[in-house]
């Protein structure tokens, strides 16, 4: 049904569905027999949904730095998360984590379905880091352990001032950013990143993300998890929970602007990030999830099913970006039409409608700044309706066909 919607409602995604399925299972087929290799690819593909696929692009052995330091970093992740585990117990996991990586027997039961599996038989993505070179092991090692001490240390605070959301992002994510830095610097692939934009690229996504998943941090059983900023939340309402009440929906809904606002800083950073990256496999890993981050912003702000339900992008119109992301022209288009977006959506009577525009308006400077954005090609969240034409009388032939042979 999923499928038979797509046709009729966006028609122009359905090849870029069926390219995606066909390359996912491709993926699966070509998943290495040894034990650990085995494991760590077929878990990166249930834990990092469409990532897996660009991650599976890379040249052999930066994929394989890349999918155990996806793993080891949402393993850590995944003891963060879980809710369950007294702090005097989660504490110390998290700032010894990056000694466990290298113990082929360690492992620690934590959170739910594919992610408790990860940390049942973690032992096996050990395995498969131990036979990383050196420089990745390094790398990956050194990430581990700041991280792993930042989210300690929040373990035991609270996400008070808009430096504390910062900081707490930087370690979750930024360090992310400066990690695959180095990881793409050790392949000899790219010149090393300066820490400011590679963080900048970690922060953007984090703070997407945050945005997106308020009901689900808020709901979170037995304990909600709450990383908006008092400082900015405090301005809409009492309690941070209170925006879930439908009655508080204008003030959840500026606050919600407020932080989106808040995370476009980064987008110009990101820009300039991925205009410097060389080897194209390694540009369309970093850029993908951008866009999918700058395409999410736009759908969340001033949308009040942010605190409603799940509000993310269209399986269609993820395939669609996966399809299309193969140059920094690419890049500047994606980015030039979902900031349009957004803008078609700030409200003057918001209280941060203006600083809003300025942050889009910089976005949109930027792309058209570049010398390589072609407006002609803006048809990243819009179909292109003689396209979408063709490919249904395509679809149409397709189906007599298909009846005509069944009838002979």
């Amino acid at each position: 049904m999923g499928m038979l919607a797509a046709m009729v409602t966006h028609p122009d995604e359905v090849y870029p569905m069926v390219k995606l399925k066909l390359a996912s299972d491709r993926i699966r087929r070509q998943i290495p027999a040894e034990p650990h290799w085995s494991f760590s690819y077929s878990m990166l593909q249930k834990v990092s949904r469409s990532f897996a696929l660009v991650i599976q692009q890379l040249e052999p052995q930066l994929r394989d730095a890349v999918c155990v330091f996806y793993l080891v970093l949402r393993a850590l992740d995944t003891v963060e998360d879980d809710t369950s585990i007294p702090s005097d117990i989660k504490v110390p996991i998290l700032q010894n984590f990056y000694l466990h990586i290298y113990d082929r027997k360690w492992h620690f039961s934590c959170g739910a379905k594919d992610y408790k599996i990860l940390m049942d038989k973690f032992h096996l993505v050990s395995t498969a880091f131990l036979e990383l070179d050196k420089s990745y092991q390094e790398a990956i090692e050194d990430i581990t352990r700041r991280m792993g001490a930042g989210m300690a240390k929040f373990i035991c605070k609270e996400v008070e001032s808009i430096d504390d959301y910062d900081e707490y992002c930087h370690y979750v994510a930024g360090l992310v950013g400066l990690g695959l830095s180095k990881l793409f610097h050790a392949s000899g692939s790219e010149e090393l990143a300066s820490d400011n934009l590679s963080n900048s690229m970690g922060l953007f996504l984090q703070k997407t993300n945050i945005i997106r998943d308020y009901l689900e941090d808020i709901n979170e059983i037995p304990k909600s998890r709450m990383f908006w900023p008092r400082q900015i939340w405090s301005k809409y309402a009492d309690k941070l929970e209170g925006f879930k009440n439908a009655g508080n929906s204008t003030k959840a809904v500026e606050c919600l602007n407020d932080l989106v606002t808040n995370a476009l800083i980064h987008a110009e950073d990101c820009l300039q990030y991925m205009s410097a990256l060389k080897d194209l496999a390694i540009f369309r890993f970093c850029a993908i999830p951008q866009i999918m981050a700058i395409g999410t912003l736009a759908l969340c702000y001033n949308n009040v099913e942010v605190f409603r339900g799940v509000v993310k992008m269209r399986r269609g119109l993820t395939a669609k970006i996966i399809d299309q992301t193969n140059s920094m022209s690419d890049v500047y288009g994606a980015f030039y039409e979902f900031s349009s977006l957004l803008k078609s959506k700030i409200d003057d009577n918001d209280p941060n409608a203006k600083l809003t525009r300025k942050h889009v308006e910089a976005i949109q400077k930027a792309c058209g700044s570049s010398g390589l954005l072609d407006t002609r090609g803006l048809r990243m969240h819009e179909s292109n309706r003689h396209t979408s034409l063709l490919i249904m009388v395509v679809f149409l032939l397709l189906a007599l066909l298909l009846s005509f042979l069944s009838h002979k």
